[in-house]
């Protein structure tokens, strides 16, 4: 039974060559499958991102409380909070929730450029300053909460920015003019001196 089932299975291609039919089922699969894995030779695989960068990652959930640093602004004492990383940046004050009088985060963007805030899965409004290089806070802005719109600075040589609670820089009677020094120094020896 099994040969007479085998020989009903084979038939004759053009070319007089016998041939199973159950290849012939399988062939093209065989065909779709090397295709795939050569169809992939001629792309170029895309250059690794530079280090440190975030591609596409954005953060699901707050971050736990970065390391602090002592900052001054006039009578006022901060612990702010240091947004270091490209992730941390990244993440800043997102899906934080009862941000209190005393937090703070420090931003240090690396070289004077346009500052571009904003709130993405920010639940709380909160207020930011932008300061230039010598630790000279230039602009106070709000920032309303979970708004994608970028709060964009008047001017293009912002290299800090100080994220706070909303409405505490005119509670303490800081603004435009105030200077920031660190408990390590002014804010540029401490972060741009080291790049």
């Amino acid at each position: 039974m099994r040969i007479a089932a085998l020989r009903k299975a084979r038939i004759v291609n053009r070319r007089g060559l016998r041939q199973i039919s159950r290849v012939k089922r399988v062939f093209p699969l065989l065909f779709l499958f090397a295709a795939g894995a050569l169809g992939g030779c001629d792309k170029t695989t895309p250059p690794a991102p530079p280090a440190g960068m975030v591609i596409n990652n954005e953060p699901t959930q707050a971050q736990p409380k970065l390391k602090t640093m002592k900052i001054y602004l006039g009578a006022e004492t901060l612990d702010a909070e240091l947004a270091l990383t490209p992730k941390e940046e990244q993440t800043g004050m997102m899906f934080r929730t009862n941000i209190q009088e005393t937090d703070a985060m420090l931003f240090n963007l690396r070289y004077p450029q346009r500052a571009d805030f904003w709130m993405k899965n920010c639940p709380e409004s909160i207020s930011a300053a932008y300061i230039t290089a010598d630790g000279v806070i230039q602009e106070i802005h709000h920032l309303e909460k979970n708004d994608t719109n970028g709060v964009v600075a008047g001017r293009d040589d912002i290299v800090f920015v100080l994220e706070t609670k909303e409405g505490w820089f005119p509670r303490h009677n800081i603004g435009v003019g105030t200077a920031i020094q660190s408990e390590k120094g002014p804010l540029a020896d401490v972060f741009l001196r080291q790049q």
